[in-house]
Formats: structure tokens, sequence, C-alpha cells
């Protein structure tokens, strides 16, 4: 069978899993403030609709939980497909939902997906791509997410004309069509050569690294010097124990743990989420009802994705730690911003709209202030931590625990998710704008870690990345630590002109 290398090919196919999250998103957000969804599902109250929402992300957290496994078994293309055919089934039981229990069942079930995808997809675009473009080749996984976000609520938003149920059930019957798609295309995709490594297949892993990066030169100097790296670092992990949960909480494997659950974490304690899921209510408090919320909310879709991708243009050049550091700090800012002038000059309501999940409300110029602010924290999203999260975790694990280790810091992701999609509506009704200041607090513990703990890892192999740990080198001194993948090259180089020269 015919099987394509390309690597931006494989990303663009490959990265629908993270549309499957995006499409997720927005079948939710899209329709949680319209007529039709309230008056079907008999008008969920606060902790109700936070429970409908979380539901996707508690079966998330599972997925990722079992991803490992699944990967580390089957591997990393198999586990994806496993992934789809969750995700079509997920999308049937949805777009059949009779009541509340229906649809939760649905969405714990593509969430289940989710969590897989979430969590493997990066691991095996890391484990393909080569380390001056990895960064760019992840990040297409959060570039996916926010294509899947917006055409999930462009479908949705033109679903709404329908005033019948059909609206949202054809909205989420067409999820189904991506993960088909993604499904179909991973017959043709290559298996991860770093997979591959881990079970011997030596002859195999060397073909895959030489048709990913030299057009199937098995000679080729650089793919040799990769080759041989991969083979020094599989022979060291062969003479270790079985990988178990607990070893990644050994003396070796601890940092790098704490670092990839902790990124995740923040990721979510950032205040992205609300953004994400619940922006229509944001935009209700602001004073926006109706269809012109549902547009002024897809503003933000579209700035999210402009944003994400100049990060995809830079990243392997500026690196990881600026854009935590920075990131985090612009979006705390914001996150007080939002804060201050809901306090200032917000006043209480009954319900917005007729929404009773909703009683705060903001009018006026300092509401189109709340309007700027939240635009400007979703394009410093975009840019900072809401895709360089998930290139960094899936560089800073060693082979042996990588699929287990993401799987991980993925679970911690949706364990966080779960618990603010379902914290924030009854935030918003009860405690209104201090939530804001929950986040901003949250913004700067993130960037205090990351300054200490992130070492970079821009520039430099997995193996490499995996020495930085090794060697306890700290992470403000990390940019410094050069690739020594060059200087192997050049050797391998050295020794076919010298052997050439001996010939002659």
């Amino acid at each position: 069978m015919w099987t394509c290398y390309n690597i931006y090919v494989l990303a663009a196919f490959g990265t629908i899993g993270g549309g499957l999250f995006g499409f997720d998103i927005s079948s939710m957000s899209a329709w949680i403030g319209t007529d039709t969804y309230m008056n079907y599902f008999n008008h969920p109250n606060d902790s109700l609709q936070g429970g409908i929402t979380a539901s996707m992300s508690a079966g998330s957290w599972i997925g990722a939980l079992v991803a490992g496994f699944l990967s580390d078994i089957l591997g990393r293309k198999k586990a994806l497909m496993i992934a789809s055919i969750v995700w079509m089934i997920g999308s049937i039981v949805c777009c059949s939902a009779q009541n509340v229990g229906h649809l939760i069942a649905g969405r714990v079930i593509n969430g289940f997906c989710v969590g897989i995808t979430s969590s493997q997809t990066p691991v095996y675009l890391a484990e393909l791509a080569p380390k001056n473009i990895r960064g760019r080749v992840v990040g297409i996984q959060q570039w996916a997410i926010e294509w899947g976000i917006l055409i999930m609520f462009f479908i949705s938003y033109g679903c709404s004309f329908i005033n019948s149920p059909s609206a949202f059930r054809l909205a989420w019957g067409l999820q189904a069509v991506p993960a088909a798609v993604l499904l179909g295309a991973l017959f043709f995709f290559p298996e991860s050569p770093r997979w591959l490594a881990s079970k011997d297949r030596w002859d195999e892993t060397l073909e895959v690294l030489a048709q990913l990066h030299a057009g199937g030169n098995v000679n080729d100097p650089a793919v040799q010097a990769e080759y041989e790296e991969i083979r020094e670092v599989q022979a060291i992990t062969a003479q270790s124990a079985e990988v178990s949960w607990m070893g990644l909480f050994g003396p070796d494997m601890w940092r790098r743990t704490t670092v990839g659950l902790f990124a995740q974490i923040w990721q979510q304690m950032l205040g992205g989420n609300v953004m994400m899921y619940y922006i229509v209510y944001v935009f209700q408090m602001a004073g926006l009802t109706g269809n012109i919320n549902l547009v002024s909310s897809s503003i933000q879709y579209v700035i999210f994705l402009l944003t994400t991708v100049v990060t995809l243009a830079m990243i392997d050049k500026i690196g990881r730690r600026p854009l935590f550091v920075y990131g985090g700090i612009a979006m705390g800012t914001l996150n007080f911003a939002v804060a201050g002038l809901m306090a200032n000059y917000g006043h209480s309501m009954d319900s917005v709209a007729g929404n009773k999940n909703i009683v705060w409300q903001v009018t006026g110029p300092p509401a189109k202030a709340i309007i700027a602010c939240t635009y400007l924290f979703v394009a410093v999203y975009g840019f900072t931590w809401a895709p360089c999260t998930w290139i960094y975790v899936s560089e800073i694990f060693p082979l042996k625990y990588r699929a287990k280790g993401v799987g991980l810091a993925t679970s911690a992701n949706w364990a966080f998710n779960f618990a603010l999609a379902y914290f924030v509506p009854p935030a918003f009704k009860n405690i209104q704008w201090r939530a804001y200041l929950i986040f901003g607090v949250f913004c700067f513990c993130g960037v205090v870690h990351s300054y200490f703990m992130f070492p970079e890892t821009c520039g430099k192999t997995l193996e490499e990345v995996d020495a930085l740990f090794e060697n306890g080198v700290p992470a403000w001194k990390s940019k410094t630590v050069g690739s020594r993948l060059d200087d192997r090259i050049h050797e391998i180089e050295a020794k076919g002109e010298s052997k050439e020269a001996e010939k002659a």
C-alpha cells in the first residue's frame, strides 16, 4: 500500500484529531444561548449546563489515561484509528439525543476519543518531525483545534435558522464527517519510527526515517545520525525496568512529569476555557444578544486562528519559554482589566436576555472595553500558551515514557477542563467579575513556574531534551545548551569522505 511521508501532509490530516476537539467546543458553545436548545432540554440551570458541558471533559480525562497504553501496545497510528471510530459513535449518540442524560452519554463518548487524539497526535507528530520544524509541525494540532471551533461554530450558526430540534441534531451529526476522513487517511500514514524502535523493528525504523528526511536515502548522514541517536537511547532504555505509572514519579522522572502536568494545568487555569466554552455568556453580560452575539463570538475564533498561524511560523525561532512567560503576564493583566471593568461599571440583574444563568450586566463604553479585552486575551492565548503547551508536553518525556507521560499530562488538562466547565456557569452567577481575579492570579502563577522550571526545548532533538533533564540544567540557562546532532552529522560525513578517499 502506498504510504505518505510528506510531514506537512501528515500533520494536516493527523491533526484532524485536534479538529474534533474544536468541533466539540463550539458544538456546545454555539447552542447554549439559543431558544431551540433551551426549550428542548427544559432550560438547564447553571449547574446542569455546567455538567452537560463538562461531560466531554470527563470522557477526555479517561481517554487520555487509556491512550498511553493503547499507543504503546498497538502503535500511535492504530490508537488514532480507534479514536476516530469512537468519535463517530459518539456523534451518532449526540445527534439522536432525546434528553439530557442521552446527550451527556454522547458527549462522554466523544470525549473519550478527544482524550486519545489530544494526547497521542502530538506524540505521533513529534516523533515524525525533524528537530528544526518540530514546533511548527506539532503546533498544527492547536491550529486544527481552532479550525474545528470556527467551522463548527458557523455550521451551528447556519443550522440555528432551522426552527426545530433538527437544528442541533444536524450540527451534531455532521461532527462524524472529519473523523471518517481521519480514519481513511491513517491507512496511508507511516508508523512512528521511535515506536518501531521500541519494538526492535530496526529495518522499518531506518526506512521510515529515510523516507521522512531524505527521500528514501538510508545512507544520508542526517538519517544515519538520528538513527544512531535513537539506537543509543533505546539500548539504555532496554536495560531499565518495565514502564509503570509510578515510574513517572521516580527520581529521574518526577521533574519532567510535574512540568508536563502543570503546563497543561496552567493552560486551563489561565481563563481560556471561559472564552472558548462560555463566550456567549461573556458577551451577554456585555449586552450582546441573539445573532449579534453569535457573530461577535465568532470573531474571537477568527482571531484565535490567525494568531496561532503567527506562532507556527515563529515558534522554532523564538522558542517556548518566552511564549510561556510573556504570554502569562499579558493574559493575567487582561483578566484583571476585565474584572475591574465589570466591578466598577456593572450591575446586578435577575437575568440577561432571558438567561437566568447570567445575573450581571455591563452596558455602554465599558461593555465595549470588555469585548476588546476579551478579543485581546484570545489573541495572546492563541499566540502563546494555547499552541505552545501541546508542543512542549510532547517534547519533554523520553521515548520509554512518552505515550504514558503525555497521556497523564493531558489527563490533567482534561480534569481541570472538566472542573472549569462545571465551575464557570455557577461562578458567573454567584461571584460574577471575581472569577476573572481568580484566573488572573493563576496566570502569574504559571509565569513564575514556567520561568524557573520549564527548560527550553527549541532546536534540540527529543533525545537531547532528555539530556537536559537528566543533567539537571537550570531552566533559565537551558537556551544556551546547543544541539549535538549537527556535530554527529558532520562526523558521519567526515567518515564517509575518508572512506571514499581510501578507496581512491
